[in-house]
């Protein structure tokens, strides 16, 4: 058995994750992290410890799921499983246009029947560098190329490339598994000689990104400074935001992947704190930087500059976005974030963590001194 909703990165806290969403390639179909627990032990600033659920202190589970902690530290979770596949057929496709790749991602994560679509479909950007190598990292296994000549005279400056898995078991036959893949696919407006795959087991999969920490960590990135932005963006804005983000704020890449793929606002709890766009379908957007430290790469300062820059932009356009794993200076700030939710979020701090215990570096309420103040 397994979760049913992953996040691509696994060496992180259950609480953690639970306070945030937990988001991956999975939440299309079964929503993100906090939308697949069944019960909580909490324990509120208040100090009481507490069991909660859909039925039971319903208020306290809804308040701390996507809660940022600021409600209740999360000490245990139970989470709904499923059967776990024993082999995974990873898939990864190359597009030049951002109107066929989103066409091709909204197109399958929204189609009605399981068998329809892939277990797992997330999304990327990465500069289209003049490599006469092509792009190396794009190849699923070593005896693969990135042929650039299949690519049109007309590419622009950025490529997209679809990211998807087909869970199937080891006594299913390659030609089941190849049939079932190739109807999935049937339609899709990728390049032409542009598809990689790789047959694997079902831990080497999920555990993919724990190769590329292991990876930075050699080379000696994985513990420089690199701030990452996550944003979830609407699929009114998302196109506006590749002409302008990807293709030039952020022409020269960052130095890792830059995530983008459709999610599903309906697979999402209602009740729950996280704050989310409007739209029915909406990208998170990660940009995932990986540089070496200054002075080989850019000053960590820089790379914040440019992640404020991306959310200024989008302030000035007035997106219908959110920030996801949000940080802001300013409680104004947090009002804009939580938007009409705002009052909602107040209740449950007054309700859960009168004083302000809990969680004050986020600078979303103050510490209570006086016990008859108010936030």
């Amino acid at each position: 058995m397994a979760p049913r909703s992953w996040t691509d990165y696994l060496n992180l806290t259950v609480g953690g994750t639970l306070s945030n969403a937990g988001v991956s390639g999975q939440s299309f179909r079964y929503g993100p992290q906090i939308s697949n627990v069944t019960e909580l032990e909490v324990v509120t600033g208040k100090g009481e410890i507490c069991i909660c659920s859909e039925t039971q202190n319903s208020e306290l589970f809804f308040s701390v799921l996507g809660g940022l902690g600021q409600f209740g530290v999360i000490t245990r979770a139970r989470i709904l499983l499923q059967p776990a596949p024993d082999m995974v057929r990873r898939i990864r496709l190359v597009y030049t246009e951002f109107d066929a790749f989103t066409r091709d991602a909204e197109s399958l994560v929204t189609r009605r029947r399981d068998d329809d679509t892939f277990d797992y479909i997330e999304g990327f950007a990465l500069p289209n560098e003049d490599n006469p190598d092509g792009l190396p990292s794009v190849p699923l296994s070593r005896d693969q190329v990135f042929d650039r000549t299949r690519l049109p005279k007309e590419a622009g400056s950025v490529l997209y490339f679809l990211e998807l898995a087909h869970h199937y078991r080891s006594s299913d036959s390659v030609s089941d598994v190849d049939m079932g893949v190739d109807r999935r696919l049937r339609g899709l407006g990728f390049v032409e000689g542009l598809r990689f795959q790789v047959d694997l087991g079902y831990e080497e999969f999920i555990l993919r990104v724990k190769k590329e920490e292991e990876v930075g960590r050699a080379i000696g990135i994985w513990d420089s400074p690199h701030p990452w932005l996550n944003i979830f963006v609407s699929k009114s804005n998302i196109a506006d935001f590749d002409r302008v983000v990807f293709k030039e704020i952020l022409k020269d890449g960052i130095g890792g992947p830059m995530l983008v793929y459709p999610l599903l606002r309906n697979k999402w709890d209602a009740p729950t704190s996280v704050a989310l766009p409007k739209s029915e379908i909406f990208y998170t957007v990660s940009l995932l930087r990986f540089t070496p430290a200054f002075p080989k790469g850019p000053s960590c300062e820089s790379l914040v500059a440019q992640n404020q820059e991306i959310v200024r932009y989008c302030l000035k356009k007035d997106y219908d976005f959110k920030l996801y794993l949000p940080q802001y200076e300013l409680q104004e700030e947090w009002k804009r974030h939580f938007g009409n939710r705002w009052s909602r979020i107040v209740e449950r701090k007054t309700c859960y963590d009168p004083l302000g215990i809990l969680a004050p570096g986020q600078h979303i309420f103050p510490r209570i001194i006086n016990p008859s103040s108010k936030f």
